[in-house]
């Protein structure tokens, strides 16, 4: 079956031979649409089986074209109604639909897209969008004095192509550049681009079939074809394929050009159309809302950091977050203090944990206030405490004097006197990595030898 991906591409080479040779009424008729539709079956036998809904949308999409290509085709030498050519220009428009569904489908690969895509992508169209608008629908748009039915397609066209190319280029910013996908919007924009260039000679009426611009179209339906034969053996299924660093730097060029476009329609109004400010606005709202919705993103990112380093019970840094401190206190003189409560442990099994928690609530306050200014005090989990003091070692066991000097006198909980002591081992330090480790040395041998603080 893999044959068959060849036979468009041969056909089309064959085509622009005969253009050139021996052009007929069969070349530009029936070779030209046959290309189609061995695009159509290339894409319905490749074997991208996970890409169902994509490969059955394009392939309607490409053939509502090579309808409307026939259709165009007989009408071109007179063998087709008026009420058929009107069809045929109804399945021109029914192509970008179903392109649009389908390459949505397929850039997205196996993963869905989340919000801040969904936002960032629309930033992207809109801005595209804007350019488009600005600078190449001028060229293209008719002078409307045409019949009704006429001016509307030469209108739905042009803005059919910019929103097809705008919204499967966004796509591909935000999504890692995979092959497949690629290669799918390599082959609109051919398409899209031959269009335009199409639109542009009509409108100045100097387009003729069977010149070159009508081989774009096939370059471009083919190579949209080849894209459901390649594979990326980097792409995993479950793996989202975002391009993080990409993203900015195109949201922040569209948002510069929708501005300095909304800047030249206010001091000359007549320099660019009108009709610009609207994709333009949209775009610096789009651009707001994302910058509202990245400043929240941020501020919840900072609380579940900060959530992850406190104790739930005191308040107080956790464990993970001391040590965090313990690294970032390599280079500087100070030491660090453990401290283990005693006679903790009768306090949960007598009166109960809710007690329990509520006697280390009131330490953890109690070793606060007898801290100076910069102490770091931590809870390392259980009964367990730690401090990291900045300055002399002579000091550091000073202050681990007073901290003892804090459980000297009972805690009053629920009309509950209780009485605590606490064991402390104080590690100067050195600059090594077994700071902590040496503190923890010096906090069980005050706790095993009954010493109260042990330097250490």
């Amino acid at each position: 079956m893999r044959i068959v991906r060849v036979f468009g591409p041969a056909l089309l080479v064959l085509h622009l031979i005969l253009r050139v040779t021996h052009q007929s009424i069969w070349t530009e008729v029936l070779l030209y649409n046959l290309i189609g539709l061995f695009a159509i079956i290339s894409i319905t036998l490749s074997p991208k089986v996970d890409f169902f809904v994509s490969k059955i949308a394009i392939a309607i999409g490409i053939l509502a074209w090579v309808l409307g290509s026939i259709i165009a085709s007989f009408a071109h030498y007179n063998f087709a109604t008026t009420l058929l050519t009107s069809f045929g220009e109804l399945m021109y428009l029914v192509f970008y639909p179903f392109i649009v569904i389908g390459s949505v489908r397929m850039i997205r690969g196996q993963t869905s897209y989340k919000g801040s895509e969904v936002l960032d992508s629309a930033i992207i169209g809109f801005g595209i969008t804007t350019f488009g608008m600005a600078f190449i629908l001028p060229k293209v748009l008719p002078t409307l004095n045409q019949s009704l039915s006429q001016s509307f397609y030469a209108i739905a066209y042009p803005l059919a192509d910019l929103m097809l190319g705008a919204i499967v280029l966004s796509l591909l910013f935000i999504r890692r550049f995979s092959l497949p996908p690629f290669l799918l919007v390599t082959g609109i924009v051919i398409f899209v681009v031959t269009e335009f260039f199409y639109l542009s000679l009509d409108n100045d009426a100097l387009y003729s079939i069977g010149t070159w611009i009508d081989d774009g179209w096939l370059l471009g339906i083919l190579v949209i074809s080849e894209s459901f034969w390649r594979v990326d053996p980097k792409q995993k299924s479950s793996e989202p394929l975002i391009a993080e660093s990409r993203t900015p730097i195109f949201i922040t060029a569209v948002v510069f050009f929708s501005a300095t476009v909304l800047a030249l329609n206010a001091l000359q109004p007549n320099y660019l159309p009108r009709y610009i400010a609207f994709p333009a606005v949209i775009t610096l709202v789009l651009a707001f809302s994302r910058l509202a919705t990245a400043i929240n993103q941020s501020r919840h990112i900072g609380n579940e950091r900060l959530l992850a380093r406190t104790d739930e019970l005191t308040g107080l840094p956790n464990r993970r977050r001391l040590i965090s401190e313990i690294e970032e206190f390599v280079d500087k003189e100070g030491s660090l203090l453990l401290l283990d409560l005693d006679g903790f442990k009768p306090i949960n099994d007598t009166y109960g944990h809710e007690i329990g928690d509520k006697v280390l609530k009131q330490v953890a306050l109690r070793f606060d206030r007898a801290l100076p200014h910069g102490a770091f005090l931590a809870r390392l989990g259980g009964d367990e405490f730690g401090v990291l003091i900045e300055g002399l070692h002579e000091s550091a066991i000073e202050i681990a004097l007073a901290l003892r000097a804090t459980l000297s006198y009972p805690i009053h909980i629920d009309s509950k006197e209780i009485l605590l002591g606490v064991s402390i081992g104080v590690a100067k330090n050195t600059g090594d990595a077994d700071l902590l480790l040496r503190a923890d040395t010096a906090m069980y041998k005050a706790k095993r030898e009954g010493l109260g603080v042990c330097p250490l």
